[in-house]
């Protein structure tokens, strides 16, 4: 049985997808003006492996030659004006927390692990009202790697009694896949999120076609 269920945040627990497109051209339009909008379905593209490579590659794909470095504070302070704007849980997800929170004969315990920067992912989870599902919400600067490096998701394991294992790491990339490989936790990859054909392609030890499914870990 699953004793830890650990989740990616973009694309796995929330649609973030339209909030992040709109930080990252609110963010081009203030050191660029006249920059041409981004549209969102190529944004999401740039999502999962942390803000620098957003930044970047949105740069790379309006053709401005500025270093990512220098474009990143107006990044955040964008989106730290807009986290909740349009982001909400995908359907289903809060009762599928619910349940693992109720599973028997013992329930997992839940964490998070993300490349969005700590604070963002714990604002997010608090305004949509399930972050106390959580043992712990680590993002960017909460560890010292970002994935897919596996020592994040070793720390919690650890921190969090559990073993590589006894695991979970639910996620909807393969960045996700390769995190769960390197630390030798199994991995759910989530049909309905940001970049469903490479999370198929990196090979997960499950894939679930919705939150319902996510009871069946636990059993697992």
């Amino acid at each position: 049985m699953a004793r830890l269920v650990v989740f990616d945040l973009d694309g796995t627990l929330v649609d973030s997808s339209r909030d992040l497109a709109s930080a990252t051209n609110a963010a081009l339009a203030r050191v660029a003006p006249g920059t041409p909008a981004i549209p969102v379905e190529t944004v999401i593209g740039f999502v999962g492996e942390g803000a620098r490579l957003l930044v970047e590659r949105s740069l790379r794909h309006a053709g401005l030659a500025l270093e990512p470095d220098d474009v990143l504070p107006a990044f955040f302070e964008c989106y730290s004006e807009r986290l909740l704007e349009t982001t909400r849980l995908y359907p289903g997800m809060a009762e599928a927390l619910g349940a693992l929170a109720a599973a028997r004969p013992r329930a997992p315990i839940l964490a998070v692990l993300t490349n969005k920067p700590g604070p963002f992912s714990r604002t997010i989870l608090e305004g949509l009202g399930v972050a106390t599902r959580f043992a712990r919400i680590w993002g960017a600067g909460d560890v010292a790697q970002r994935k897919p490096d596996p020592a994040g998701l070793l720390q919690l394991v650890a921190e969090l009694g559990s073993s590589p294992e006894e695991a979970w790491l639910v996620g909807d990339s393969a960045v996700d896949v390769r995190t769960g490989r390197a630390a030798g936790v199994r991995v759910a990859g989530v049909a309905w999120g940001l970049d469903p054909a490479g999370m198929r392609a990196a090979g997960p030890d499950r894939q679930l076609a919705s939150p319902a499914e996510l009871a069946a870990l636990v059993a697992a």
